[in-house]
């Protein structure tokens, strides 16, 4: 859902918070509390927050209990709106912008986007294992190197593998889903990169294809391995890794901004709802 469509389907508190029940319980209300079927509507008739009455535990409860809306004083709306400005912001949109377009403070932005990234990090997806034809890469994030002065005593810093910058492992499905995360200690030997391919790639009926880097040399002791040498070509056929570094260029644009979780918005890229997806993720973070 584009940010049009999101203000027109919700004009009010009402008609989101319902939206939102709907995600969350599909027709079948349970309490967040005691787990109970056992509820009706509260008493009080609440038009805000549309609360329940749990007859089990006896405590009062919204559709917002337990998931990242829980306790704001933001209306819901609102949260809808930042969110889709979110997905739709391919290489990211910081807490000023997106403040400005809501007309909203930056401080009150920046913690519901905070809140927004944790669930984004939380996505069960990205502990299924990836299989088929599966690309792994690294690459390194930080700024460009700054240009030394005389009394620097400093080696410059150096681009590539041999960089002081952070360093990012990642594997990525052709045409499907990417898991990336940032290396620990260790994990760029060869060792650590067996261990993380086998982590996350089903070894069953999948090719991993890399570059010629040695530290992916063990990786055919339990995985089809393939390899492209790019100091000779891009690509040999289906041998490539353009996928990875496409997603890497878009990592490395986000991070001029504002950081996002970039798999996260890469994975619902081919959702015929991505809206509603990304809020199942919400409700349940």
């Amino acid at each position: 859902m584009n940010i049009l469509e999101v203000f027109n389907s919700f004009q009010t508190q009402e008609q989101a918070i319902e939206y939102l029940e709907r995600i969350r319980w599909r027709g079948r209300p349970v309490c967040p509390y005691c787990n109970s079927e056992s509820v009706h509507r509260h008493a009080s008739g609440d038009r805000a927050m549309m609360r329940w009455q749990c007859q089990g535990c006896t405590r009062a409860f919204a559709a917002t209990v337990g998931t990242i809306f829980h306790g704001t004083h933001v209306e819901l709306r609102q949260w809808f709106l930042l969110i889709a400005l979110m997905l739709n912001a391919k290489k990211s949109a910081s807490a000023c912008q997106i403040a400005r377009d809501l007309g909203m403070r930056r401080p009150t932005v920046w913690s519901m986007m905070h809140r927004v990234r944790v669930a984004m990090a939380n996505d069960p997806q990205q502990t299924k294992l990836l299989y088929g034809i599966v690309e792994a890469d690294e690459t390194y994030i930080g700024g460009k190197p700054r240009k030394p002065n005389r009394r620097d005593n400093d080696k410059p810093n150096k681009r590539g593998r041999g960089t002081k910058k952070t360093a990012v492992i990642g594997v990525v499905e052709r045409g499907g889903r990417v898991i990336a995360r940032p290396a620990k200690p260790g994990e760029l030997s060869t060792k650590g990169l067996s261990k993380f391919i086998n982590k996350f790639v089903d070894n069953a009926g999948t090719l991993v294809i890399t570059d010629e880097f040695g530290g992916y040399r063990h990786v055919n002791k339990s995985q089809l391995h393939a390899t492209v040498n790019h100091a000779v070509e891009y690509a040999n056929g289906l041998v490539h890794t353009n996928t990875i570094e496409g997603f890497w260029s878009l990592v490395k644009r986000a991070g001029y901004g504002q950081h996002h979780h970039a798999c996260f918005k890469y994975n619902l890229r081919n959702q015929p709802n991505e809206f509603r997806t990304a809020l199942d993720v919400m409700v349940a973070a």
